[in-house]
Parts: structure tokens; C-alpha cells; sequence
């Protein structure tokens, strides 16, 4: 198992421990409920490190990444980022992933940990007719996310960047709390606003001790991946894996928009083929209508007991106080207000289509 180089840190802090992803990470430390509402109403920050970085430049770069990726790397200046996608070139998603322009000739992926080889295998295999520099920077990097409500006044006593004018999705390169060269991002997986930062993982534990002091008058406190889940589902972002994977279609999942089809791609009429016909199922968000925990496979069906779906993603929602999920259904079901039945243990359990996000 590979760990992080804050590692230690979350051991001293408590953490509990759990292997992601071929990493050891934290899962919670004073507990995912705590946590979760620490993001909503003051400041978190989540030691995500385990994610991966690519590099790709050269007058190719964009070519490359306009070809492998759905959304279009074109609208992109320099200082923004773009959330796209993947396609595996059989109606499939490789993984979903931010491009961020770094410069004309410069870009920088983030991909989801768990697919960091997937990935660069498969952009390698396309860069074969590109020609791009590529290079993986994942073990060299680290990535602190700083989220909430808190999160702007905390980052913004540690650099000069003005944080309050960077608009969403945009991101800049400076000094934090005398680190050099930081990558700032204004983005994230909560849904409650803030900022990412990239940088070596030689500056890993002076950032975090900078920004755990920097947020402690806000209340600032450590956060697991457990919190994050459930930050993420409340607000009906899809997890890779659960919602999405090599068998979803961007427009299944809820993704037409990040697909363009205005330039030419991988799966290109195969989407754009699915886009004009329909699709025969899609990822809907559903509210449970009793006590009930919907969980990742449990099956989705009709009033007579026909199956029609699978939950992908479940939790108890801390803001609402009840079961939400994220679920495949078929097209008959999927319209907002549908009555669909989750079936827990043998029960159908009632539920309804409802638009996301969910808070």
C-alpha cells in the first residue's frame, strides 16, 4: 500500500485508517457526520493526494486532448479548467477528469486515483498518433482540498492571490504560506465552495500545518473520505466507479453536457447516434419516502415488482435527515416525481425521482 506524505499526520490526528485505492487513507477522523457538517457551514480540508497528475504539452497537446475527451479543450484559456470525460471507445466512460490550461501549449490532468494507469495507458495509446509530451507526475504531487463556507478567508491569509475574484473552475499559480509554484484551483467535490491545491510532495506537511492554523478561528478540522462521499452525493456529483464506469455513457449519466459535439472524438457517433434516438435508461436522483438506507446495487422497481434500475450511490443524507441515492432507471421512470420502489432486504421500499441536487 503507497501513503501519502501526510500520512503520519493523520495517524497523530486519530485517523482511522483504510486502504483506497492502493493507498492507506483517511476514512474519518472525529466521525463522517461531524465532518460533513464542519464543510457545510465552516472550513475542512481533505488530504486527497492519492489522485493522479498528467502532464501533456506541445503543439499536439490540444489535438490530443480534444480527441480523447468529450467537452471541448478548445473554450479553454489559459487559468481555466474543464471537468470532461473519457470515452472507452465501446460506448463506455475510462474515467471523468479536470483539464486545467496551463498554458497554449501546456495542460494538466487530474484523474481519479484508482485509474491512473488506466488512464495514461489509454491516452498513450491515442498519443501514438499525436505525438504529445506526456508526462505522469502523480508520485511527485500532492493535493490538499480546503472546502466550506470558511474556505476563501482561511487560503486567503496564507497567499497573495486574490481568491475572492477567482471565478469557478478558474485557478492560478502562486505562493502559499511560502511555498512557491502552488497550483490554486477553485474547485472541489463538496459542493459547498472552496479551493485545491497542488504542489511537491516535499511541501506537503508545512502546507497542511499552515492551513489547520490559518482556518482554526473558523473551526477549521481535518476531513476523511467517508465525509466526502457523502458531501459529494448530496449535491449528485458522480463518484467513478459507482455512478459512472466502463459500461455508463455520458448521456445516461446525466453528462450531455460536458459532451461536444462540435469537433470529432472517440465514441462520437456513437453518442451523438444516442443523443438523437434516446437513451433507454438513465442516472436519476431519488429521495427514499420511509426510514430506509439505500446502498450501491440494491435493486430499483416498479409498483408491480419488475425491476427497472440499480442504485449506484446511497447514504442517509446528514443535511435532509433522510435516504438519498443516485440510481440507473428506465426511461419510463425517470421523470421527476416518478414513484419508484428500492428493494432493501426482501421489502420494497417506496421512493421518489427528484431533481439533484439534493441540498
Amino acid at each position: 500500500m503507497k501513503r501519502t506524505p501526510l500520512f503520519d499526520k493523520h495517524v497523530s490526528l486519530g485517523a482511522k485508517m483504510v486502504p483506497f485505492a492502493g493507498f492507506e487513507m483517511p476514512v474519518q477522523y472525529a466521525g463522517v457526520t461531524q465532518e460533513h457538517f464542519v464543510v457545510r457551514e465552516k472550513v475542512g480540508v481533505f488530504d486527497v493526494s492519492h489522485m493522479g497528475q498528467f502532464f501533456v504539452e506541445g503543439s499536439t497537446a490540444k489535438d490530443l486532448l480534444q480527441y480523447v475527451g468529450t467537452n471541448n479543450v478548445d473554450t479553454l484559456e489559459n487559468g481555466k479548467a474543464q471537468y470532461t470525460c473519457l470515452p472507452n471507445g465501446n460506448g463506455g466512460i475510462v474515467d471523468d477528469l479536470i483539464v486545467y490550461k496551463m498554458a497554449d501549449e501546456k495542460y494538466f490532468l487530474v484523474v481519479n486515483a484508482s485509474n491512473i494507469e488506466k488512464d495514461w495507458n489509454h491516452i498513450s495509446k491515442y498519443n501514438e498518433k499525436f505525438g504529445a509530451k506526456m508526462t505522469n507526475a502523480s508520485d511527485e504531487m500532492s493535493l490538499l482540498a480546503i472546502q466550506g463556507p470558511k474556505a476563501t478567508e482561511t487560503l486567503q491569509k496564507l497567499t497573495d492571490v486574490n481568491l475572492s475574484e477567482m471565478p469557478y473552475y478558474h485557478f492560478s499559480v502562486g505562493t502559499v504560506a511560502g511555498v512557491a509554484d502552488v497550483i490554486i484551483s477553485n474547485t472541489g467535490y463538496t459542493g459547498s465552495g472552496g479551493f485545491e491545491i497542488y504542489f511537491k510532495n516535499e511541501d506537503a506537511v508545512k502546507l497542511w500545518d499552515a492551513i489547520i492554523e490559518a482556518g482554526e478561528e473558523f473551526g477549521i478540522e481535518p476531513c476523511g473520505l467517508a465525509s466526502r462521499d457523502t458531501l459529494r452525493l448530496e449535491k449528485g456529483f458522480c463518484l467513478y466507479g459507482n455512478d459512472i464506469d466502463d459500461t455508463t455513457s455520458p448521456l445516461e449519466a446525466g453528462l450531455g453536457w460536458i459532451t461536444k459535439f462540435d469537433k470529432d472524438f472517440v465514441d462520437k457517433e456513437r453518442f451523438a447516434k444516442q443523443k438523437e434516438e434516446g437513451v433507454t435508461r438513465k442516472l436519476v436522483g431519488f429521495e427514499m419516502q420511509e426510514r430506509a438506507i439505500p446502498r450501491h446495487d440494491y435493486l430499483v422497481v416498479d409498483a408491480e415488482g419488475n425491476e427497472i434500475g440499480k442504485v449506484t450511490s446511497g447514504t442517509m443524507s446528514p443535511m435532509k435527515g433522510i435516504g438519498i441515492g443516485l440510481a440507473y432507471v428506465a426511461t419510463a421512470h425517470n421523470k421527476i416525481g416518478s414513484d419508484i420502489f428500492i428493494q432493501i432486504r426482501n421489502k420494497n421500499v417506496p421512493a421518489k425521482v427528484v431533481k439533484t441536487p439534493f441540498v
